[in-house]
């Protein structure tokens, strides 16, 4: 399993609303990530708007290729990519896994 980690930035004036977003994932979608491989995923936002995604899977190009093959990712993306700010694309087309240079274990 490996460890995947990335940045993106939203608009910090619509965090509240993109946090809302996040309290109610759609159950397709979690269905969806669930089946493609991601496990312990997690997003974390800082005030400035600066976010931060965790999460762990075999192999992340692969996760990447099943989720956009699905029409709930394709809704779901279009659906939050008004929050982000410097992205060409979807929002998922922006991950970038960050290098570990670090793991305690």
């Amino acid at each position: 399993m490996k460890r995947v980690c990335f940045q993106l930035h939203i608009n910090p004036a619509e965090a509240d609303e993109y946090k809302l977003r996040h309290a109610a994932v759609w159950p397709e979608m979690l269905s969806a990530l669930s089946e493609a491989g991601w496990t312990n995923y997690s997003l974390f936002l800082a005030p400035d708007g600066m976010l931060i995604g965790y999460l762990e899977c075999e192999d992340f190009d692969r996760c990447l290729e099943l989720m956009a093959s699905t029409e709930v990712n394709v809704r779901w993306q279009a659906s939050m990519s008004e929050f982000f700010v410097g992205l060409e694309g979807a929002p998922d087309e922006g991950m970038r896994p960050l290098e570990e240079v670090f793991h305690l274990n």
